[in-house]
């Protein structure tokens, strides 16, 4: 087993850190990440992402080259089913709307817990933004987890949750659920997960792709996944981050829940997400 992590006592060295709110998010602020000394600050950029659960950076002129080289510092890269096959860099995943399309990521969630392992955390660089508007909000599910009451967190930490790619990506991509299930069928993940850096339990359900929950009736998990994601909208466990060209924020997935604003169309709004592969998500009793 790992070693757990009191996240109060990490040490972030000499970044200069401006924390968004007490309950979540910082900036980080003088620093390049296209340098090419900036892998020796890389323990305390990742100490930094367990501290505040997501952390951003601005004026970042990165290639695609730089955002991955960047990314790979963390870990493993994933490719994104949604990424075109004949791209040149399938490890950036591009999410751009306008004029003729509406932004769809305007429902908290986690990315990819579709998969048997969903990812450690999303790396996404601002290309194009709006004048005013496409604002991300980051929720804290420890929080969360922490708010319930006891009776509730123990009848959550005994539970499973099925997650399902093709709740969102049937439609997006075009096909059947059936075809999305040859190669990503749905997934069991605890309803409450313990972090595997920290030891700290979150809420790990989301509405985006969590589809019920086993063991209980339809209506009885109909409305405790209402009741979970609801959790995320407290305005006291979130953050709200606006948007330069050149901006980044960097989230851990396992404690994170996102939502990206959809209030600026039909404005162009372009990003590129690097995403780094994690581990299966587990509950320690």
């Amino acid at each position: 087993m790992a070693t757990i992590i009191d996240r109060a006592k990490l040490d972030t060295g000499a970044l200069n850190i401006k924390p968004m709110t007490p309950a979540i998010g910082a900036e980080i602020l003088d620093i390049d990440l296209g340098a090419d000394t900036v892998a020796e600050r890389i323990p305390d950029i990742r100490a930094a992402l367990l501290k505040y659960g997501v952390i951003f950076f601005r004026d970042q002129e990165l290639t695609q080259e730089q955002h991955i080289a960047f990314a790979r510092h963390f870990g493993d890269l994933e490719v994104h089913p949604a990424t075109p096959k004949d791209q040149p860099n399938p490890e950036v995943l591009r999410i751009a709307y306008g004029p003729d399309r509406r932004g769809q990521e305007n429902n908290w969630h986690s990315d990819v817990t579709w998969r048997e392992e969903p990812s450690l955390g999303s790396i996404l660089l601002a290309r194009e933004v709006p004048e005013v508007g496409g604002d991300t909000l980051f929720a804290n599910m420890h929080l969360a987890y922490e708010r319930l009451s006891p009776q509730m967190k123990r009848f959550c930490e005994g539970l499973t949750a099925v997650h399902d790619i093709a709740r969102v990506f049937a439609k997006r991509l075009g096909k059947q659920p059936e075809e999305l299930h040859d190669k990503y069928p749905p997934v069991r993940h605890p309803v409450i997960r313990t972090h595997p850096e920290t030891g700290e339990r979150s809420i790990y359900v989301n509405v985006a792709f969590a589809s019920h929950i086993e063991g209980l009736s339809a209506a009885e998990s109909r409305w405790l996944l209402d009741h979970l994601f609801a959790t995320a909208r407290d305005v006291e466990i979130q953050c709200r981050f606006r948007w330069e060209a050149g901006s980044i924020a960097f989230w851990d997935n396992r404690v994170c829940q996102h939502l990206a604003v959809s209030d600026y169309f039909p404005a162009r709004r372009a990003m590129e997400r690097v995403t780094i592969a994690g581990d299966k998500p587990f509950f320690t009793p």
